[in-house]
């Protein structure tokens, strides 16, 4: 794991398309909804550039971020949660995200409701 403080990443210990197929998986399974795939690389390719394979899942559930944004608004602005699948400059497969439990705390959410979104992505975490 690698932490910049608002950024973490978790190197997984499958391919690119693996990952990004698990974590749909995974975050179906419980419940949750993929509310769009963005293809960075394949948005490069349409203006003719490369770049290594980066997909970004936005992902949720309103039971989750309904009352977050209940008690903080501004919230809204970082809701849904966001997993950044990526291959870095050793060819790895990463996945990368900006820990919602400091970003929850520092608005006064409630702990179990700061609770239930971290979970969220440990459970990301977890199936890689």
């Amino acid at each position: 794991m690698a932490d910049g403080g608002d950024y973490v990443e978790y190197k997984s210990s499958r391919t690119h398309a693996e990952t990004v197929e698990r974590l749909v998986e995974t975050i179906e399974k419980v419940g949750m909804n993929v509310f769009a795939k963005i293809d960075h690389a394949a948005g490069a390719r349409e203006v003719g550039m490369t770049m290594k394979p980066s997909v970004v899942l936005i992902y949720g559930h309103a039971r989750g971020g309904t009352p977050v944004m209940q008690a903080a608004p501004k919230m809204a602005l970082d809701l849904p949660l966001r997993v950044l699948i990526r291959e870095n400059d050793r060819d790895e497969t990463v996945i990368a995200f900006h820990p919602v439990r400091q970003m929850l705390v520092s608005c006064s959410v409630p702990a179990e409701l700061v609770d239930r979104l971290a979970k969220a992505q440990q459970l990301l975490v977890g199936a890689i």
